[in-house]
């Protein structure tokens, strides 16, 4: 534990943050059916993907001021394709602005 402690104090919170949003992106992206290979349909849930948006929304969103643009754009970007994903595959669409991270980041459509 103490190996794992002290490996962790050298990793800049940037890169912390950064690996976050990436793990919470592959989760919904997932999610929203845009998994590779034949049996991606199976693991479509928009109920865990919306859960998954708007927490990687919030984590963006508080985090862009101490990211700086270089690392909070490529984000907001990966966001933002999510969000519009999800809206493809949902059935019966949000309106505007209600759509999953969207009270945090504004409508995408």
């Amino acid at each position: 534990m103490a190996q794992q402690t002290r490996d962790i104090s050298e990793v800049p919170a940037v890169e912390v943050i950064t690996t976050a949003a990436i793990h919470l992106m592959s989760a919904a992206a997932v999610k929203c059916g845009l998994a590779e290979g034949p049996d991606a349909a199976e693991h479509l849930d928009l109920d865990e993907a919306r859960r998954l948006i708007n927490a990687l929304a919030g984590l963006i969103t508080a985090s862009a001021p101490d990211l700086g643009s270089q690392h909070a754009a490529p984000l907001r970007d990966g966001l933002k394709s999510l969000q519009l994903a999800f809206r493809e595959a949902s059935v019966i669409p949000d309106s505007p602005g209600q759509g999953p991270g969207e009270k945090l980041t504004g409508s995408v459509v």
